[in-house]
């Protein structure tokens, strides 16, 4: 580990860049879809796998990333995701056909699982003092946190400027950036005394998470009670019991269950389904108001995201931390939780001729206040009580929960937008009115997943601070 505060520090900034290319890459994507489509002659329905492949294999390599990290050292995995994921975006760039693209945007997801399960372990094992910890989650938080927004921004310039390549080539120079400098400043870490690797743990649950995926982000468009949906849940169901069986009678498990046992970690797992619910209702489904109903361009719903961006920063930069440190996890987290049930609320209220000041900018900031507060806490409070020799599967754990949470809440949010604006237009509203009907639906929906988060971290969570 580096001995000076400084250092630490410019290792979390490396860490960092390296997280954030990886969550700009979730969001830049769905801005360029229209062009991609374009160019590859893609159909509405094969174009969906353009971003199906890539959270198919997020979803899936969480864990195993995370406990390979455990078992080969964390600094060793994030380079190597961080290089699969740069010579994948390479391959996005300069694909010429669609199969190619689709190709690489699986392998990018596996590359971008391995750096977002390792990186927030070397994070809580570089800042072990509860202050500093704090301080860093805040700032790692907020990466994650707002880089999705930033992402819809930058995906609109590059896109409108240059072409639909450029989303992915970017992505070279910082990839190349982020490797040379983890392999200068970011440590070693802690690595297992025993290199085994759970072959059986690690086939199971990675199958069981991409059949559970699949059928999430395609329940929608194939139905929930279609033969399809049904037989893959069964499937991912039974690949899960098997991995639990294995993981019982294994000496060396991908998965310890005793982590379960850890009460914050257990809880703040099922905040993280919940908190990541209500925040793809806030984003996808108000990004889609936003150019659907007020008709914005791409360019004008990443500025509508600003001031919630700019919000977020400050309370991730420094007020989250001093919250945290004063008041432990439990009472910040259940305040920014609110806040963002709050915000989620005023959208309710949204109507078809809205203004962005007076319908838009409340909630985005009750939004910003709440993701600013509520990041650092909950992370803390997943992490808090693992051990540094653990932290890579716990990290990749916490990140398994808010990819299933986000995928199921914004396949559960679209499907209530959808039927509402059906009910809506076969009472005979227009389009506008019937499509604002089903978002603010679904902004209500988002708001009971962000209360009962806030619920569950007021009651459960023990008051420990990091």
């Amino acid at each position: 580990m580096p001995t000076t505060p400084t250092t630490k520090w410019f290792a979390l900034a490396v860490l960092c860049m390296g997280t954030l290319m990886i969550v700009l890459d979730t969001t830049i994507v769905n801005v360029a879809l229209p062009s991609i489509r374009a160019s590859l002659g893609f159909s509405p329905v094969s174009l969906a796998w353009v971003v199906n492949a890539y959270v198919l294999t997020f979803g899936g390599f969480l864990m195993l990333g995370g406990r390979l990290g455990d078992l080969y050292g964390p600094r060793r995995l994030f380079l190597i995701g961080l290089g699969i994921f740069t010579l994948a975006s390479l391959a996005c760039g300069l694909a010429q056909t669609q199969w190619f693209l689709i190709a690489a945007r699986a392998v990018q997801g596996i590359g971008g699982a391995i750096v977002s399960a390792v990186s927030l372990s070397i994070v809580m094992n570089l800042f072990t003092e509860a202050k500093e910890r704090a301080r860093a989650m805040g700032y790692f938080g907020f990466v994650a946190a707002g880089g999705g927004s930033v992402g819809v921004l930058l995906g609109g310039v590059l896109t409108g400027s240059i072409n639909w390549h450029a989303i992915f080539l970017v992505n070279i120079p910082i990839g190349i950036a982020v490797f040379l400098l983890s392999l200068w400043i970011v440590p070693r870490g802690h690595v297992r005394q025993s290199g085994h690797l759970d072959v059986w743990g690690a086939v199971t649950i990675t199958t069981s998470l991409i059949l559970a995926v699949y059928a999430i982000v395609n329940g929608n468009d194939a139905g929930w009670g279609s033969a399809q949906t049904v037989v893959l849940l069964v499937l991912a169901f039974l690949f899960l019991t098997i991995f639990l069986f294995v993981e019982s009678k294994t000496k060396a498990p991908l998965i310890p269950l005793e982590l379960f046992k850890l009460r914050n970690l257990t809880v703040a797992n099922m905040i993280g389904v919940l908190w990541a619910a209500a925040m793809f209702a806030w984003f996808f489904i108000s990004a889609l108001y936003l150019q659907l109903v007020l008709e914005y361009n791409p360019l004008q719903v990443g500025l509508a995201f600003l001031p919630a961006n700019l919000f977020m920063a400050v309370l991730s930069f420094s007020i989250s931390a001093r919250l945290v440190n004063r008041f432990g996890i439990k009472r910040p987290l259940a305040f920014g939780l609110a806040s963002a049930a709050l915000g989620l609320l005023w959208f309710v209220r949204l109507p078809v001729a809205g203004h962005f000041v007076p319908d838009v900018l409340p909630s985005m900031l009750l939004l910003g206040l709440g993701a600013g507060i509520a990041f650092n806490p909950v992370l803390l409070a997943a992490m808090s009580d693992v051990k540094p020799n653990e932290s890579g599967i716990a990290s990749g754990i916490v990140n398994t929960s808010f990819m299933m949470g986000g995928a199921l809440g914004l396949a559960i949010l679209a499907s209530i937008a959808a039927s509402r604006t059906a009910e809506a237009l076969a009472g005979g509203a227009s389009q506008a009115a019937a499509l604002t009907a089903g978002y603010t639906a679904a902004f209500f929906a988002g708001a009971l997943c962000a209360g009962l988060g806030a619920l569950l971290s007021a009651t459960l969570l023990k008051t420990k601070s990091a």
